[in-house]
């Protein structure tokens, strides 16, 4: 499996997750056929390092937002400014939508992201594929 984001979709989602560290950032990606087309950034309402809770009203304003423009929910990204650079035991017990989760962890100081599938408790890795603006 493999996600398609837009240079400047991955350098937008870096922004924000380096903006808000020491803190968990967050976010929505909308598109079709696991190409990404917007970044929908959402405000961490727990505030924490460790722990990300996107706030409900931003959260059903862009999923209306994406409705309305006829796209879909294709993933939802947030960091670990601490890592791990992998999906944690919460991720995968709180996984609610079936899309692919990106994890922005900074790896020998400098950020980096990955992504999966959680299904059924289980993981697997999907693959970002990053391609130059059109």
């Amino acid at each position: 499996m493999e996600l398609q984001l837009k240079r400047s979709h991955w350098e937008f989602m870096l922004h924000h997750v380096q903006a808000h560290a020491p803190l968990e950032a967050c976010g929505l990606l909308a598109g079709k056929n696991n190409s990404v087309e917007e970044v929908l950034l959402v405000n961490n309402q727990a505030q924490s390092p460790v722990r990300f809770v996107m706030d409900p009203k931003e959260q059903l304003k862009d999923l209306d937002w994406i409705e309305a423009n006829k796209l879909e929910l294709i993933g939802i990204f947030h960091s670990h400014p601490e890592g791990p650079g992998m999906v944690s035991i919460t991720d995968i017990e709180e996984a609610a939508y079936p899309v692919t989760q990106v994890i922005w962890s900074p790896v020998k100081g400098k950020w980096n992201a990955r992504g999966f599938w959680i299904e059924n408790q289980r993981v697997g890795e999907v693959i970002l594929k990053v391609i130059e603006n059109e």
